[in-house]
């Protein structure tokens, strides 16, 4: 057994880490790399505190028994780096691009996937692009599916509350058109007009389970979520969204991501994004 680090509070060997990325790796098939193990330990070690237990040895056995851990081990594993606009490029693209083209086509309906949604951020975003448009969309039929696999943030995202902080770098008739300011107890935190909120579903997936939704999408967005996959289940991945898309859909990824190179369902069409053929 190796060797434990002496500053730690408890022992985590090599053992504890490779059962614990085994078993991220089965459920949600995160690749978890070596040199995670002091994230890992960070991030659990709470739980060992919360749940009084000694040692990690209990805690993984507790894992096998326990359905309601096991969603809180996936979500202490999981990261949610995530803002309004972040890599703003990909919003302005649907106002420029996705939007007329829906709309010259006479459908009037809009269909798009966050995947990996996290607080929820990424999803309102596309709300306000959609809604803010020089292509009137109001009346639309819009719904947009928001996923994550940690049940914490859906919650949160599904909320639609944020610290001001969150929001201080978009503009101020943005903020004054989407955001409610909180009063009394809520002062410092905004919260998301119901206008946006009414256009978001937010359902917790596993994204190696069975999706619920059929399709045809117009767009999916599945930003830095891929580099936390294996090549084979990247390949996996990226068929079943090319099969959920319309012909002509769009796919955006991450900044940081590049679609393996079997994935000849998609062209490259812009910085990050993808357009199914």
């Amino acid at each position: 057994m190796a060797r434990a680090d002496q500053d730690r509070e408890f022992l985590f060997t090599r053992e504890h880490f490779i059962k614990v990325r085994d078993e991220l790796y089965d459920y949600a098939g995160i690749v978890l790399a070596d040199h995670k193990m002091d994230m890992a330990y960070n991030r659990l070690v709470r739980r060992l505190r919360e749940l009084k237990l000694d040692n990690f040895d209990d805690y993984l056995q507790l894992l096998e028994r326990n359905p309601v851990e096991f969603g809180q081990f996936i979500n202490a594993l999981t990261t949610n780096l995530t803002a309004f606009f972040r890599e703003k490029h990909h919003f302005d693209f649907v106002q420029s691009t996705i939007l007329p083209e829906i709309q010259a086509s006479g459908q009037r309906r809009l269909r798009g996937w966050s995947a990996g949604c996290s607080l929820g951020e990424e999803t309102y975003s596309l709300a306000m692009s959609i809604r803010e448009s020089q292509v009137n969309t109001e009346s639309w039929d819009v719904r947009l599916l928001a996923t994550d696999i940690d049940s914490k943030v859906l919650q949160s995202a599904s909320n639609g509350v944020y610290d001001k902080e969150r929001i201080k770098s978009l503009p101020a008739a943005q903020i004054k058109r989407w955001f409610l300011k909180g009063k009394g107890k809520n002062e410092g935190s905004v919260k998301i007009r119901q206008e946006l909120q009414q256009l978001v579903t937010f359902r917790h997936l596993n994204l190696m389970e069975e999706w619920p939704h059929k399709g045809p999408l117009d767009f999916i967005f599945c930003r830095n979520v891929m580099i936390y996959f294996d090549q084979v289940t990247q390949e996996k991945l990226l068929d079943r969204m090319a099969a959920l898309l319309k012909p002509n859909g769009y796919l955006f990824v991450g900044h940081s991501e590049a679609l393996a190179r079997h994935a000849t369902s998609f062209e490259l069409v812009g910085k990050t994004i993808y357009r199914k053929v």
